[in-house]
């Protein structure tokens, strides 16, 4: 399989993103973190073993376990930098859980799974180490992320060189995600997005707070050749055309897709098999219909 992210750089731009601590450029983190635990909360179930999966600062499992919904929570991270103290902490790679088969009650990703190259595997290592009936809940960085940022580096680079090559990650739809969801076996899934503009002065601190994010380009085909300042200057009197609003402030879409699908359990809501239906859709159709006449008379 063709490696899409640099697996190296990926973690070295989450520590330099977390040695810096900059709570300003925690803010979709935080988002994720709070949407994450709203949805926990109103799942009537208690879950004995939760795992929160690379979710850096920790802000996710904090939120989660203040629900009350969770009994023992660990947390899985790439390295022991990110653990805080009194953290239960496995250290393992992006791409591997190094979780025993039905584990889990519940497993909770916050924006780490958009820069696995096996997407599907890692979810299949998922669902695998969740007991019957638990829990998979995830935020993920979806399609419209930085859209404007995208349009812009790619025509500053083709206008200067009449080429270009990708400075931004691709991120996935919703029907990507949920196909996938349905496809390593999760029952019920469940996938929808919430998208958020942040307003910035210029298109320099908005890089500063993806370098911030640990969102910095992470693709293992980027070009190693260093942009000039002036690349940039020119980028941003682009993003200023193109995507400011009348106080010249420039605008950044963030777009997160917000997954929750369950281990298969028998006591679940099954489909109905085919044929085992009572009356016919067309039945059902013209009753409606005529139900319908009735009630104009």
């Amino acid at each position: 399989m063709d490696e899409l992210f640099d697996q190296q750089l990926v973690a070295a731009n989450r520590r330099r993103a977390f040695r810096s601590a900059d709570p300003k450029a925690g803010f979709l983190l935080d988002i994720a973190a709070a949407e994450l635990a709203d949805r926990l909360s109103i799942v009537e179930r208690h879950f004995d073993e939760a795992v929160e999966l690379h979710g850096a600062t920790g802000i996710t499992a904090q939120l989660a376990l203040q629900t009350g919904k969770i009994g023992r929570l660990t947390r899985v991270e790439t390295d022991s930098l990110y653990a805080a103290p009194g953290d239960a902490l496995v250290e393992a790679p992006l791409e591997r859980l190094p979780l025993p088969e039905q584990s889990a009650n519940l497993i909770l990703s916050p924006l780490a799974l958009h820069l696995t190259n096996d997407t599907p595997g890692v979810l299949v290592q998922i669902r695998r180490a969740l007991k019957p009936d638990g829990l998979f809940l995830a935020a993920i960085p979806g399609a419209g992320t930085l859209a404007e940022l995208r349009d812009v580096l790619l025509a500053t680079e083709a206008e200067r060189t009449g080429g270009a090559s990708p400075r931004v990650a691709p991120f996935a739809d919703v029907r990507d995600i949920g196909g996938l969801l349905q496809r390593v076996g999760f029952a019920l899934p469940v996938v929808d997005a919430q998208s958020y503009t942040v307003r910035y002065d210029s298109l320099f601190p908005l890089m500063r707070d993806i370098r911030a994010m640990g969102m910095a380009n992470p693709l293992a085909n980027r070009s190693r050749r260093p942009l000039s300042r002036g690349f940039f200057v020119r980028a941003a009197e682009m993003y200023a055309e193109r995507y400011s609003d009348a106080d010249g402030r420039i605008r950044a879409t963030f777009t997160l897709i917000y997954a929750s699908g369950w281990a298969p359990h028998a006591s679940q809501q099954q489909p109905l098999k085919p044929g085992s239906a009572k009356m016919r859709l067309a039945d059902a159709l013209k009753a409606g219909a005529q139900n319908d006449d009735a009630d104009g008379k």
